[in-house]
């Protein structure tokens, strides 16, 4: 139990933190609502009129955040193979060539699809 009092007490930490942070937004913000304040900022541009059902959002979106997802996931990966690379030895070698390999092939084949320029 000894080990996971410093996750528990980061956790708190952050907790108190959030918390704390949304209190005193609500004592010190502005208590005024007008028209200007409710509307959907989009960069001090007007924001363009949407359709009932809303709006089609072109497929880059959706490539780019499931790429960011990958890479994500990689790093994710990759974190706790450094920390532990001493114990784990070859196997654990190969295993990151094999999946940084399978990750650089998903790389080459977006890039070489066009999923990485943004028009």
């Amino acid at each position: 139990m000894d080990l996971y009092i410093p996750l528990i007490a980061l956790g708190v930490l952050g907790f108190a933190f959030a918390a704390f942070s949304v209190v005193m937004a609500s004592f010190t913000g502005p208590k005024r609502w007008n028209r200007a304040r409710l509307d959907a900022y989009e960069c001090g541009i007007e924001p363009t009129p949407q359709p009932v059902g809303g709006g089609r959002f072109p497929i880059k979106y959706y490539v780019t955040a499931m790429l960011f997802i990958v890479f994500d996931i990689e790093i994710i990966f990759l974190y706790p193979w450094a920390v532990a690379f001493d114990q784990m030895g070859l196997f654990a070698l190969v295993e990151m060539v094999l999946f940084i390999a399978a990750v650089l092939v998903a790389y080459a084949y977006v890039w070489r699809r066009g999923g990485l320029e943004w028009d």
